[in-house]
């Protein structure tokens, strides 16, 4: 009888286990928010980057509310990426997983939640009389956050995740190396935009990753071998073996 395929067998779907079906989970997750991120900026682009956006969002307010829908479309669905894969990472890595299930889970999706606010005061102050000041100033926290703090907790979950994937080779080592280098880049870019400077295009290697990442997981899995490994009851005999103390024969 094949244990490892007992415990790791999920109830409702014969011949696909739970880690196989937290893959493909992960996998559809992240393809929902990043094109539903991908959407909101296409819809609210335009509308925001418009000088005269007061204007613009008081005559399409319907525009903005559909851009802060798809981010909260997003925000949710990048947010239970964490929680799906806290019982495969939690096995290797709980303080990792753990984490990564804080920062990506927790105050990323905040931020997005703090950004649509934003959205939505910016629909109410548009028809507000005198109301330009006070939108101004939502509109630069708006930006700050946009721009710069939600790619902070974005980055160090995503070394995380990467991290707990590198160590334990739940993926290919070229697929998690990528993603390692991809996020210590990716944090550079808000850093140094508060310094003023324009390295938005380090972002890029890691926003593909993840879109390839995603294909493999929902493709692929995690490496069975590797948790095959990790559960076998066998090597937790040999670990036990192993740290057992010798002991000396009596003379």
């Amino acid at each position: 009888m094949n244990t490892n395929r007992t415990i790791a067998a999920a109830p409702g779907k014969p011949g696909m286990s739970a880690d196989r079906r937290a893959a493909v989970w992960i996998g559809v997750l992240y393809l929902i928010g990043t094109v539903g991120m991908a959407l909101s900026v296409v819809v609210t682009g335009g509308l925001l980057a418009d000088p005269a956006y007061l204007a613009r969002v008081a005559a399409q307010p319907n525009q903005l509310a559909v851009g802060a829908l798809l981010v909260l479309l997003a925000g949710l669905s990048l947010a239970l990426v964490p929680v799906v894969f806290w019982p495969v990472g939690k096995r290797y890595s709980e303080t990792l997983a753990m984490g990564y299930v804080v920062f990506r889970g927790a105050l990323e999706p905040a931020l997005y939640i703090v950004t649509v606010l934003c959205w939505l005061l910016l629909i109410a102050l548009s028809t507000a009389p005198d109301a330009a000041p006070l939108a101004g100033f939502v509109r630069k926290v708006e930006t700050v956050i946009w721009d710069q703090l939600i790619a902070i907790p974005f980055a160090l979950g995503a070394l995380m995740f990467s991290f707990v994937l590198y160590q334990y080779r739940l993926v290919p080592r070229w697929l998690s190396t990528w993603a390692l280098v991809g996020a210590a880049l990716y944090i550079v870019a808000p850093l140094g935009s508060m310094f003023g400077l324009a390295l938005a295009v380090l972002m890029g290697p890691l926003a593909v990753q993840e879109m390839v990442m995603a294909v493999w997981l929902i493709a692929k899995g995690f490496n069975t071998a590797s948790i095959s490994a990790e559960r076998s009851p066998s090597s937790k005999r040999v670990n036990l073996a192993s740290s057992a103390p010798i002991q000396e024969p009596c003379a």
